[in-house]
């Protein structure tokens, strides 16, 4: 059975109004649940309540800042979640941004190719019950080993937007998680991964006929990630860096209107899968045909639908 993983929390559900939703997710379907650790919940704690309400589902973080816990501490984080979901558990740890890193946690994001390859190495030997005393590049740990070590230690797999990381994540990782890409760009980073490696991707999905109101929730959202450094190069990598380049002279610029009104259609279209709820399962499987692995559905509110209403209309068995 192909993946069909979920964003959790919901966007405008509170945590705490969860446990009705998760608890069915696996009855429609959904094979997996994903958090996400920006300026909301943390990324943990969705998941060690998701792995009580709904005992099937396997559960991943998408991804884990490898800078705002220390190396201890995250493996620490991660042996819970082993624990509380045995075999169900996923570690996606990744470089995050210099945004979240830098302006928001007062972390130099420095050396992020380094310091992700030295924090996978020192998780593969913490979560394995090693005792670590090791001199990395970019950290140091003297001594450390988990009091209780799961007893499957949990695949790693990590954030990855250009051909370097994607490597890493062929050489070291269990695979590598993406976001912000149409169908036809799976095929490109499946050209740096490698046919094997999972391949995980964070789908944002708007289920509404009106392809305008769409486009207008796409374009903010666009705007937001696509001028920021990593995911500029991203597409830039990808071939959209034309496409986007007037998008980002305007931001650069102050002209904000100007920006959102510059996005063509067809970058929208590209990176929002919307459409009737039908039209959203078929896209999200043109993604899967080129290769993804692990479609992560992050529903955007929109076409009139609950949040609840949208899980059980883009669900893999309501078609």
């Amino acid at each position: 059975m192909s993946r069909w993983g979920l964003t959790i929390p919901l966007t405008g559900v509170p945590l705490a109004e969860h446990r009705e939703i998760v608890a069915g997710l696996s009855e429609l379907g959904y094979t997996d649940a994903w958090s996400a650790e920006t300026n909301g919940t943390d990324a943990f704690t969705p998941l060690a309540l998701a792995s009580q309400w709904d005992p099937a589902l396997r559960l991943g973080p998408a991804i884990v800042p490898v800078y705002t816990r220390g190396p201890a501490l995250l493996a620490s984080h991660a042996a819970t979640l082993a624990d509380l979901a045995p075999g169900r558990f996923v570690l996606g740890i990744g470089t995050s941004s210099d945004t979240i890193v830098e302006r928001w946690n007062g972390i130099p994001f420095t050396e992020p190719y380094k310091r992700t390859r030295d924090t996978l190495r020192f998780l593969r030997k913490a979560l394995a019950g090693e005792k670590v005393k090791e001199d990395y590049e970019t950290f140091s740990v003297k001594g450390f080993k988990l009091e209780n070590a799961p007893a499957t230690p949990p695949p790693i797999v990590l954030a990855a937007l250009r051909p370097g990381m994607l490597r890493l994540a062929a050489r070291e990782a269990d695979g590598a998680i993406t976001n912000w890409l149409a169908p036809k760009d799976v095929r490109t980073v499946r050209g740096e991964l490698g046919d094997d490696p999972e391949l995980v991707a964070r789908l944002f999905v708007c289920p509404t006929y009106n392809a305008e109101e769409a486009r207008g929730i796409g374009r903010w959202m666009i705007a937001a990630y696509m001028n920021v450094p990593v995911y500029r190069a991203f597409h830039q990598w990808l071939g959209r860096g034309e496409a986007l380049r007037p998008m980002n002279e305007a931001w650069a610029a102050g002209d904000r209107k100007k920006a959102l009104e510059v996005i063509p259609d067809e970058v929208v279209d590209d990176l929002i899968v919307h459409g009737s709820p039908e039209a959203c399962r078929a896209r999200i499987r043109e993604y899967v045909d080129n290769g993804l692995t692990t479609p992560v559905l992050a529903i955007v509110p929109g076409g009139g639908l609950s949040p609840a209403e949208a899980v059980r209309a883009l669900a893999p068995n309501a078609g």
